[in-house]
C-alpha cells in the first residue's frame, strides 16, 4: 500500500486558517451562524477551527456535534452492529445559517444523512457545508461544499485519511493507494 503526503502539519494549519477567515469574511460577527460537525471525523475540524476562530474573533460561533449513524441507508447492512456517537446541539437551529463540517467529502452520503439528522433540530435559513478535503469525482448524489481546505483528484480504489494530533499524534492527510486485492 503506497501512500502520498496531501498536507503535512504546517500546511494542515495554513488551511484551517485559511477557511476560519472564509468563514469570517462571510459571516461577520457569527450572531446568526452556528457551526455543526458531523460524527465521528468532522467534529475535530469544527474544535480546531473554533479554537481558531478565538483567536481572530471577540465572540467565539456557537458549536455542536451532529450523530448521524441513523440517518445513514447503510446503518443496516452492515455485519457489526452500530454503536452511535453523541449529539450535542443545545441551541436552536430555527431561523440559523448552519454551516455543516466534515473532514472528507466522497460520496455526498454522509452529508445526506447530516441534512436529514439536521432538520430534526429545526429549520435553519441556510445551510452551507464545509470539508477540509474534497474528493472531488464519484459523487453518488449531487452534493457539493462550499468551504473547501484542499481539493482532491482520487479514485475509487484511494482513500484519504485525515489524522489530528489530538487523537493520532499528528495533523496530516494522506492519500493511500489501496492495492485491487485488499
Amino acid at each position: 500500500m503506497d501512500k502520498q503526503v496531501i498536507l503535512d502539519a504546517q500546511q494542515f494549519d495554513l488551511t484551517l486558517t485559511r477557511l476560519c477567515y472564509e468563514l469570517v469574511e462571510q459571516h461577520s460577527d457569527f450572531s446568526n451562524t452556528v457551526l455543526i460537525g458531523l460524527q465521528p471525523r468532522g467534529i475535530h475540524v469544527v474544535k480546531r477551527l473554533q479554537e481558531k476562530l478565538q483567536e481572530i474573533l471577540v465572540n467565539s460561533p456557537v458549536c455542536g456535534n451532529l450523530d448521524i449513524t441513523f440517518y445513514r441507508d447503510d446503518f443496516r447492512r452492515r455485519e457489526k452492529p452500530i454503536i452511535p456517537s453523541v449529539t450535542n446541539i443545545d441551541f436552536s437551529i430555527e431561523n440559523k445559517q448552519v454551516i455543516l463540517i466534515d473532514d472528507v467529502l466522497f460520496t455526498g452520503r454522509t452529508i445526506r444523512s447530516g441534512l436529514d439528522a439536521l432538520l430534526t433540530f429545526g429549520r435553519p435559513t441556510k445551510v452551507q457545508l464545509l470539508v477540509l478535503i474534497d474528493r472531488r469525482f464519484n459523487r453518488d448524489l449531487p452534493i457539493q461544499a462550499d468551504y473547501i481546505g484542499k481539493s482532491v483528484d482520487t479514485l475509487l480504489h484511494e482513500k484519504v485519511i485525515v489524522s489530528w494530533v489530538d487523537v493520532d499524534g499528528e495533523d496530516k492527510v494522506e492519500l493511500y493507494m489501496m492495492d485491487s486485492n485488499e
